[in-house]
């Protein structure tokens, strides 16, 4: 396999054949086929393994793409990634083509974690400050996650935003041990 480091040629490949108007949808796809590789080793062996034929390989996908309606340029990406046997690293490939998509949308991506779930005035706030912070618009994908006690804590590409009783005692915690 071709080193990972490649992902974003690939990323920007598919992101150029696809067309940033059916970006949306294709990423959707392109993450079916992820999640059925995580999922399922017959799937994964199936695209990885060099021990089936190209068209045996090409005749399963396409049923499996038939069932799952994938459209006909995602079907091309993924079997083209199998010829060059760098489809192991579909999930890279998926990841930087999501965040070129939102870089040329001028978009990010926040993931919130909340120890409950949050009112919808609360949201449209957290969306506005988000917006001002980061000065892009913001989709935000919300996760329960009940250990934090209490606050947010954000997730926004690389960079994180800990409002949480959690990360404010850890906090504590460090400044107590430096004295």
């Amino acid at each position: 396999m071709k080193p990972v480091k490649q992902a974003k040629k690939y990323a920007k490949t598919f992101m150029s054949v696809v067309g940033v108007e059916e970006m949306p949808k294709a990423l959707v796809e392109l993450g079916v086929v992820d999640n059925l590789m995580q999922k399922s080793a017959e799937f994964r062996s199936l695209l990885v393994n060099p021990g089936f034929s190209a068209e045996e390989r090409a005749k399963a996908f396409q049923q499996v793409a038939a069932k799952a309606g994938l459209s006909e340029k995602v079907v091309k990406f993924v079997m083209h990634l199998t010829e060059i046997r760098v489809v192991a690293a579909l999930s890279d490939v998926l990841k930087i083509a999501t965040a070129l998509y939102l870089e040329r949308m001028r978009r990010a991506k926040a993931v919130v974690m909340t120890p409950v779930e949050i009112g919808k005035d609360y949201e449209a706030r957290l969306k506005s400050s988000l917006k001002k912070l980061i000065e892009r618009e913001v989709d935000i994908e919300y996760v329960i996650d009940p250990s934090l006690l209490g606050g947010v804590l954000v997730k926004v590409g690389s960079t994180m935003y800990d409002s949480s009783v959690k990360g404010q005692l850890r906090l504590l915690k460090d400044e107590l041990i430096k004295g």
